[in-house]
């Protein structure tokens, strides 16, 4: 399956960035400060290196499905760190496919991923090599593993090579290959309301709608004549997450300078803050309230020059609109942006709030999205008081790996036009405004009300004494399903339900009102900030109240 559109890979691009900035700062991690031409040296060496063990392209695209590959994937098992991006892109430079890996999983979970990917090789953090142990006998795909080493202090894995010695062992040189924009990129789904899927992208298509880059360019000249090199960025999330990983590689598409956290494996506000005044750093990725409320907490308690900090972007959930007050608050002159993307459809939409204004849930309309009919038979009219389904037409994933029948259901062709539906559901207002009502996955249908548990979480997190919330449904006798809170209060606050209640009935209509309150002192949460809905019905369901 080919493109219309001019498109690079992204070996190429990084490639032709670097060689107009070779001396610049590329990618800063605690005491490592590499280069653009460090960072192309050591990806050279290890696409290289991957080479050099039969690793690549086997299959064309244009012989192949939508939901097949012709590549070999390299399964990315690691925190946050300079070889989680350099494996991605010397992936890249070796016609191999990156996929990311969830370092939370257990042995289990780990065993499906690998076979459902169909990983031939795994870089992977010493800290996470006895997990790998468990399944490697099951996934015999597997063939190449790099360990990189930690404070963990586990042994090199049988048959592994240490990552450092094998870019110390390959050549620098350009590897010895043609790259292509057909070539893949897969980003796995999260799995938190179902089954891990891995989605596929042409790298092409990716560079735009993911990472960033500039749709109208039609050279590499042209790619790399418009990173002017200004963003300085800590992308908070871990790069095992979407967000992570696109905005870093949209820092990279405009010359700026990706900063990693000194402590990669859990949020440390201190850490963070502390490295945006150091470095002067002026852009900070987060994700949504989970990593907001640590963050403005720390800065009640302590006191930071974040001076040069001008944008802060939440993307991968949204971020409450009291929360964006707090922000304006501590740094009056912060530009908060709302970023709406998914895995199928890539970057959508954006919302942007400055001085004053804060609010959320809301996205003016953009090229390329749309609201379709319920039915999924028409677009929708600005004003149509219809509940319809988010969706995006142009530059799209190519499907779900090896799944055709789900691939169909999720870019069905609409009058000759082919969309992808991620799931969310929305209304398009008359002034052309998308108001996001949540994703139909996580409904709960009560009385014969459809009621969106992201929907009530903000109604209950705009109260000042809500650390965390999430909503689940539970059987009941009178309603069909009833609404449950999952609430973690914050410390020094308190916060009855019937305080509660009367902020939520602020927001929301009476019947989406939550019928019982879960108390408890932590919520179950990705490491990426995603909500584990999962975990939210399993609390609610054994919960006696």
């Amino acid at each position: 399956m080919g493109s219309s559109h001019v498109d690079f890979n992204m070996g190429d691009v990084h490639e032709a960035i670097a060689a107009t900035r070779p001396n610049e700062l590329c990618l800063v991690f605690r005491d490592r400060r590499l280069t653009w031409a460090d960072v192309t040296d050591r990806t050279r060496r290890l696409a290289n290196y991957l080479h050099s063990q039969q690793l690549g392209c086997h299959t064309e695209r244009a012989e192949l499905t939508g939901s097949q590959s012709g590549q070999d994937h390299l399964a990315i098992y690691l925190h946050n760190g300079n070889e989680y991006l350099e494996s991605m892109l010397g992936a890249f430079k070796a016609r191999v496919a990156p996929l990311n890996v969830n370092y939370r999983y257990v042995a289990e979970e780990l065993r499906y991923l690998l076979n459902d990917s169909g990983a031939t090789a795994v870089v992977v953090h010493s800290q996470f090599a006895p997990t790998l142990a468990e399944v490697l006998n099951d996934v015999p795909a597997v063939r190449v593993i790099l360990q990189v080493p930690d404070n963990s202090g586990n042994a090199l894995l049988p048959g592994a090579v240490w990552y450092e010695d094998a870019l110390a062992q390959s050549s620098n040189a350009k590897p010895p290959l043609t790259l292509s924009g057909d070539d893949l990129y897969i980003l796995y789904t999260g799995g938190t309301t179902g089954m891990p899927k891995g989605v596929l992208w042409r790298g092409g298509d990716a560079v735009v709608e993911c990472f960033g880059g500039p749709a109208s360019a039609t050279t590499l000249d042209q790619f790399a004549s418009q990173a002017v090199g200004e963003l300085r960025a800590l992308l908070a999330p871990p790069f095992m997450h979407g967000a992570g990983h696109w905005m870093s590689f949209r820092t990279w598409h405009t010359g700026g300078t990706v900063f990693v956290q000194d402590s990669p494996d859990r949020l440390d506000p201190v850490d963070v803050w502390s490295l945006i005044e150091r470095e002067r750093l002026n852009f900070l990725l987060i994700v949504g309230d989970a990593f907001a409320r640590p963050l403005l907490d720390e800065l009640d308690r302590g006191t930071y020059d974040l001076s040069s900090l001008t944008v802060v972007l939440s993307g991968g959930a949204p971020l409450s609109a009291n929360l964006k007050t707090e922000f304006l608050r501590h740094l009056p002159t912060l530009m908060i942006v709302d970023g709406l993307g998914s895995s199928e459809a890539g970057g959508q939409l954006s919302h942007v709030s400055a001085g004053a204004s804060a609010s959320t849930g809301t996205f003016p309309m953009s090229p390329g999205n749309h609201v379709l009919s319920a039915d999924l038979d028409r677009e929708l009219a600005p004003g149509e008081d219809e509940l319809g389904w988010l969706a995006k037409s142009g530059r799209l994933a190519l499907g779900y790996l090896g799944d055709e029948a789900k691939t169909a259901r999720t870019y069905p062709v609409i009058n000759g036009v082919r969309y992808a539906i991620p799931g969310d559901r929305a209304k398009l207002r008359a002034d052309s405004t998308i108001e996001l009502h949540g994703r139909d996955s996580v409904t709960i249908n009560s009385g014969g009300e459809k009621i969106f548990a992201e929907e009530v979480e903000a109604a209950i997190k705009a109260h000042a004494g809500v650390y965390d919330c999430l909503v689940a449904g539970r059987p009941s006798e009178r309603w069909g399903n009833e609404v449950v809170a999952v609430v973690r209060i914050r410390e020094g606050y308190d916060v009855s339900q019937a305080d509660l209640l009367a902020e939520a009935a602020n927001h929301i209509a009476r019947y989406k009102l939550p019928k019982a309150f879960i108390f408890v002192s932590h919520i179950e949460r990705s490491p990426s900030g995603k909500a584990d809905y999962r975990w939210a019905k399993l609390t609610v369901a054994q919960s006696t109240t």
